[in-house]
């Protein structure tokens, strides 16, 4: 029983090893992830792993996942959010309702941090609730002011590209990549959440690119799908001015590419001063 008891250890040893040497820059840390079942660990392992960046293990005896990532391409938070919104709460990070609701019935825990966070309520202790519960988010102040800071940075951008100045384009996607890494997903709504969870790292990279050269043409192609993920973004959070949306038919080859601007007045960012007024405000964005 003793040798069948430590071969079993000397596999899982060998297979913990086997997945550190295929992730590079590897860290591992552990982390208290809720769930009940088999068919829990599957989603949850799936939800959280990616290909030579990030390996979840999950116990559903010990709620204990061992995660072991690239700290190069990706963090504990980006891994946990992504669990989160399969469908599983962590001590940092709620699943959306809507996607715990329809987990199948033997997958449905108890959520524990749910329950902390409606007895904090009780004793308005509502600063406890805004870390906890994505829902009760909606529309405070401090929500808003976790994207303001990338929206007023995306509209920045867009004013020097109409300049045509790659100087200031470069120093402000700097400002907006310090914006994007700033975001605390805690505080987002639920629709936020999901959201940014699609567009983050899309966003990190045109934002990256776009810092990293003061070549107006090439900024201006990491611009276009810049602006489609803002866009994505914009349109699930509260604004507190009216924002348009426009399009150039005649930017991106040929193909089309948009942007949003403050203003419905075009002043077009692909073009600058060569065809400063092509284009047209496609929806208004309230």
């Amino acid at each position: 029983m003793k040798s069948i008891k430590l071969l079993m250890a000397m596999c899982v040893s060998l297979s913990f090893t086997a997945c550190n040497a295929q992730i590079k820059n590897a860290k591992t840390t552990t982390v208290k992830i809720y769930g009940n079942c088999g068919m829990c660990e599957s989603t949850i392992e799936k939800a959280g792993n990616i290909k030579k960046v990030a390996e979840v293990d999950w116990n559903k005896d010990t709620k204990i996942a061992t995660i072991t990532y690239d700290e190069k391409k990706t963090n504990q938070d980006e891994i946990l959010k992504r669990i989160a919104l399969s469908g599983y709460d962590s001590d940092k990070f709620l699943a959306p309702d809507d996607v715990y609701a329809k987990l199948p019935e033997c997958c449905q825990y108890e959520r524990v941090n749910k329950t902390v966070t409606k007895t904090e309520t009780s004793k308005n202790d509502t600063s406890k609730m805004e870390m906890h519960d994505h829902s009760a988010m909606r529309g405070t102040p401090q929500n808003a002011n976790q994207l303001k800071a990338v929206f007023d940075n995306y509209f920045s951008i867009k004013d020097a590209l109409v300049k045509s100045d790659g100087n200031t384009v470069s120093a402000k996607a700097k400002d907006l990549s310090n914006a994007i890494s700033s975001v605390k997903m805690e505080t987002l709504t639920t629709e936020e959440h999901t959201v940014w969870m699609k567009v983050m790292k899309d966003l990190a990279f045109d934002a990256e690119h776009i810092s990293e050269t003061k070549d107006v043409g090439h900024q201006r192609d990491h611009f276009t799908s810049l602006s489609d993920n803002i866009y994505k973004l914009i349109k699930v959070s509260k604004q507190e001015t009216s924002v348009y949306y426009q399009h150039c038919p005649m930017a991106n080859k040929g193909k089309g590419a948009n942007w949003l601007s403050k203003e419905n007045a075009i002043k077009n960012p692909y073009y600058g001063s060569q065809m400063l007024t092509c284009g047209s405000t496609v929806e208004t964005i309230k």
